[in-house]
C-alpha cells in the first residue's frame, strides 16, 4: 500500500512582508528566466506575493494550503499577456519554497 506524502509545513512567520518580498523578487526572476522577460512579469510576482503574505498573516503555515489559495486567487487574474496560468505560478511558488527550505522536490523524494 502506498504511503501519503506528509505536509509540509512552513515555519510561523517572522516578518511576512520581507518573504513576500523575497517571493517576488524571487518568482520575478522565475517568471524572466523561464520564457520570456515581460512586463506583465512583474505583475504576476506581485499578486502572488500579495496572496502569499496575506495567507501568513492569517496563520497559514501548510505549504499545501498555501499553493491551493494561490491557485484560487491567481484565476481571476489577467494571463492573457502571458505564458502562464494560475497553476503555473502555484507550482512555482511551491518550488521556490521547497528550495528556500533545503527540501529535494526531485523524484517524489
Amino acid at each position: 500500500m502506498t504511503e501519503p506524502i506528509p505536509p509540509i509545513t512552513l515555519p510561523p512567520p517572522k516578518n511576512p512582508e520581507l518573504e513576500g518580498e523575497w517571493l517576488r523578487q524571487r518568482l520575478h526572476r522565475w517568471l524572466d528566466e523561464e520564457f520570456l522577460p515581460e512586463i506583465i512579469n512583474q505583475k504576476i510576482a506581485e499578486r502572488a506575493a500579495q496572496i502569499f503574505v496575506r495567507q501568513r498573516m492569517e496563520g497559514e503555515n501548510d505549504l499545501g494550503s498555501l499553493v491551493i489559495a494561490i491557485v484560487t486567487e491567481m484565476q481571476s487574474f489577467d494571463f492573457s499577456k502571458s505564458f502562464y496560468g494560475e497553476f503555473a505560478i502555484a507550482n512555482a511558488v511551491s518550488d521556490l519554497l521547497l528550495d528556500s527550505l533545503g527540501i529535494d522536490r526531485c523524484c517524489g523524494q
